[in-house]
């Protein structure tokens, strides 16, 4: 098997004095020659985590979805053989691109990237076509186990996964990030006031909320899941409740106007953090399949809530041991209370959280 090889076009380089090469593999291949160290054995014996199957079925949906629209990153791997580099001229920026020849019975492991190799072999099996598109891999050649062990602590020590609002900022598959966008841009009060990539405020910052609170109310308030269409008529009716929301905002209208600090709103109040957002747009689902008349009226109920954070009601609602709360349950015992002062009943299922909190 040492006669055979793979051949790839390939650039060369250098890293902390080691060679390196980076080249395009077609998709095709990627399952026959990429080896995933998924074996049962101890962390300490392995070089990658244990691959979590989860994360895979949203990726092959990604890559048969939008077959001519997706974007995938490069793999890194290691070669545990012995590999030849032919450069296309010997002096020149030439010496440098050539043919990588790996050998078919080199083992060719994964040091990042293993869900997207996963993912890859049942998009293939799905669309086939897919196998004649590209992928861009990093070679390293193997220095044992300890090294690729370091490589894989090294590779993800400093990965960030983006805030959830610039991912929704950025994100125009997604029908609730749209729906985000453009509530913000048509409710006045979020279009002066939202931090469109942070997904927390500091202390020191001039806005209000957040483009991921935002986005996350508003699917509570239409009620929809993932990947769920959204049309017109929804998004037109979400925009009008969040408008009415506001006008009965006092304070919202206050730090809109800059007659007051939006930070000072933070520590004296709970309309100011996510959780009242999202308890709102609980609240709202079962009140715009009303007609608009009643549950404008019924919104004005919001201007004579004692919304401030000293207010005792909202310990063990929005607020546990005086620190707001984000949790599930605080979001409903939140949207509980405020169903309580606008004279809105509850349903079977919030009456069971307010027995648990008593």
């Amino acid at each position: 098997m040492a006669e055979f090889s793979h051949t790839f076009p390939a650039a060369r380089g250098i890293q902390s004095g080691r060679p390196c090469y980076v080249a395009m593999c077609p998709l095709r291949l990627v399952p026959k020659i990429f080896i995933f160290d998924g074996q049962e054995v101890p962390p300490e014996l392995r070089a990658q985590r244990v691959l979590n199957r989860t994360r895979i079925p949203d990726i092959v949906s990604y890559l048969v979805d939008n077959p001519s629209d997706y974007t995938l990153s490069g793999i890194t791997a290691s070669v545990d053989g012995q590999v030849s580099f032919e450069p296309s001229t010997d002096t020149g920026l030439g010496q440098n691109l050539g043919l990588l020849s790996i050998p078919m019975d080199a083992k060719i492991l994964i040091n990042d990237g293993q869900h997207r190799r996963e993912a890859i072999v049942q998009a293939i099996e799905q669309n086939p076509e897919l196998g004649y598109d590209n992928i861009p891999v990093l070679f390293f050649i193997d220095d044992g186990l300890k090294r690729s062990q370091q490589m894989f602590a090294d590779l993800n020590k400093h990965a960030v996964r983006p805030s959830d609002s610039i991912s929704t900022l950025y994100d125009h598959r997604d029908a609730l990030s749209e729906l985000a966008r453009n509530v913000v841009r048509e409710v006045k009060v979020f279009s002066r006031l939202t931090e469109m990539e942070r997904s927390s405020i500091s202390n020191r910052s001039s806005k209000f909320f957040t483009l991921s609170a935002i986005k996350n109310a508003s699917k509570a308030l239409l009620m929809k899941g993932k990947n769920t269409p959204i049309t017109a008529e929804e998004e037109n009716l979400a925009i009008q409740f969040w408008n009415e929301v506001a006008e009965n905002m006092q304070d919202w209208q206050l730090a809109l106007e800059k007659k007051v600090a939006t930070c000072e709103l933070r520590e004296q109040y709970v309309h100011a953090h996510g959780v009242m957002l999202q308890a709102m747009g609980h609240v709202g689902s079962d009140l715009i399949c009303k007609p608009k008349s009643q549950w404008c009226a019924i919104l004005q109920g919001l201007q004579k809530i004692d919304w401030a954070r000293a207010n005792s009601d909202w310990e063990g609602r929005a607020m546990h041991h005086g620190r707001i709360s984000k949790a599930r349950s605080s979001v409903v015992l939140s949207g509980n209370y405020i169903k309580q002062q606008l004279g809105v009943p509850l349903t079977p299922t919030e009456k069971e959280y307010e027995e648990s909190l008593k």
